[in-house]
């Protein structure tokens, strides 16, 4: 099925309109069960009721997330919008509401434990998470030419919601990525000396700077261990490391450091935003390095920080500056 004309079709569409690979992938993939689980029927002699049950059986016997659900509706609506023409109208589902949830967010001496478990590129993936503000996949995206030591500064390119912006460089990090710019040239000197250095990018760069893309600058920063073909426009290159393999290794180090907060990649970005507003940092600042178009985004990170409270006496503590302690909390268990 993965061939067929139909999925190549809904594929062209996407690329046309310069969705990401990851969002691709995973339309085709809620495409295609929509697909099987209509007994293989064509989408076209579908509606309304079909796609109400498919959306049901997700909630109720998949129990999917609400951020799941949405996907997989967002998937329904490009194919019937965008490639059969036949936008959907009437439905009795909407997007499904997330609860909102305060992240997790790691004390310093957490982050230590688990950077203390970390070796290598992952030590350094795992140090600019926490310590410019990353998203894990603007950190493996990392090439060369974003990497401004002298100025202690990395350039984000297109990142999300195709915006660019500049964050800080840890003091820390500044020597180890000296050392990883060196090892990716070397790498890279390798791969041209067997005929080899294309890194990858995207259709609308590969045509623009192709002749550019067998120089250091262009390679990615973590790169990954092998060559691969591209999957738009099928030279050979290499891709930066995946993201599964810096996840694994992150599990590892968060049980060995003895973590008991479920901790992801993007925990650290969280602790980032957090510890910066802990310290006394300006907002605006801390907006400005994480990206965020509207700073009430920003502000979730005050309730996390505590500074929304900061000055605010619990009531409990105003009966002990009274001295009614003894009294008032006679109940409280041995």
């Amino acid at each position: 099925m993965s061939s067929s004309p139909f999925l190549r079709k809904i594929r062209e569409a996407l690329r046309v309109r310069h969705y990401a690979l990851q969002t691709e992938k995973s339309y085709l993939y809620w495409v295609r069960y929509f697909i099987r689980f209509n007994n293989l029927r064509h989408p076209s002699e579908l509606g309304n009721q079909e796609i109400e049950a498919f959306l049901t059986h997700l909630a109720n016997r998949r129990h999917v997330s609400a951020a799941t659900q949405n996907q997989a509706l967002c998937a329904l609506i490009f194919m019937y919008r965008h490639v059969l023409d036949k936008p959907i109208v009437g439905l009795r589902f909407g997007m499904a509401k997330r609860q909102a949830r305060l992240p997790t967010v790691l004390s310093p001496t957490e982050v230590a434990r688990i950077l203390s478990q970390l070796k290598g590129e992952y030590w350094l993936i795992t140090t600019l998470l926490y310590g410019s503000g990353l998203r894990v996949h603007e950190a493996l995206r990392l090439r060369l030419k974003d990497v401004d030591l002298e100025g202690r500064s990395l350039f984000i390119f297109q990142s999300k919601r195709n915006k660019d912006r500049y964050t800080l460089i840890p003091e820390s990090a500044l020597h180890p990525l000296a050392l990883q710019i060196d090892r990716v040239k070397a790498l890279h000197d390798d791969d041209v000396a067997q005929g080899e250095g294309m890194s990858s990018v995207a259709p609308a760069l590969f045509r623009k700077y192709r002749g550019a893309l067998k120089t250091a600058a262009w390679q990615y920063l973590f790169p990954s261990t092998t060559l691969c073909q591209h999957p738009h426009d099928g030279y050979r290159c290499r891709h930066h490391k995946h993201h599964s393999a810096y996840a694994k290794h992150l599990k590892a180090a968060v049980q060995s450091a003895g973590i008991d907060k479920r901790v992801t990649a993007h925990t650290f970005r969280h602790s980032f935003a957090t510890h910066l507003l802990q310290n006394g940092a300006d907002i605006r600042t801390v907006q400005e390095l994480l990206g965020h178009s509207d700073v009430r985004t920003t502000q979730i990170y005050t309730h996390v920080a505590g500074q929304r409270h900061i000055g605010t006496l619990s009531p409990a503590d105003r009966l002990v500056n009274r001295g009614d302690s003894g009294q008032a909390l006679s109940g409280q268990p041995e």
